[in-house]
């Protein structure tokens, strides 16, 4: 998914690292244009690659015509992403009929350092 040139998440600099149905990881770069004043990757990004990396991650699980939606999302930022690149790594925590829980740990893999840790829920959405 990411690697057509034209998606805007391709631009961003994100990339699939490794997609299985038990974990998804994708990086993303820390460049100057997405960084606050700082020089970290602004934290919007880093919430965008998280439920990117988690969404496609629970997609993987649900039957033929359905989707997912994220229900609800809790991110911990515990320091900043300043070296790069972001590495979200996304694993599954419970997955039943209706709801699908995931669990997301991002490193600076620059600095091989935990960034953020979130927790997600998606609704398994039926057909139309």
């Amino acid at each position: 998914m990411l690697t057509e040139p034209t998606h805007v998440l391709h631009q961003l600099g994100m990339r699939d690292v490794e997609e299985t149905d038990e974990r998804m990881v994708i990086e993303m770069d820390n460049r100057p244009e997405l960084t606050n004043i700082r020089g970290a990757l602004q934290g919007g990004l880093v919430a965008t690659l998280i439920d990117i990396a988690a969404g496609r991650l629970a997609g993987r699980l649900v039957g033929p015509g359905q989707d997912v939606t994220t229900a609800d999302m809790n991110v911990h930022f515990v320091a900043p992403i300043v070296t790069g690149p972001a590495r979200a790594v996304a694993t599954v925590v419970r997955a039943g009929r209706r709801l699908i829980v995931t669990a997301v740990d991002v490193t600076d893999a620059g600095r091989d350092r935990l960034a953020a840790r979130a927790t997600l829920s998606f609704a398994v959405l039926d057909p139309r």
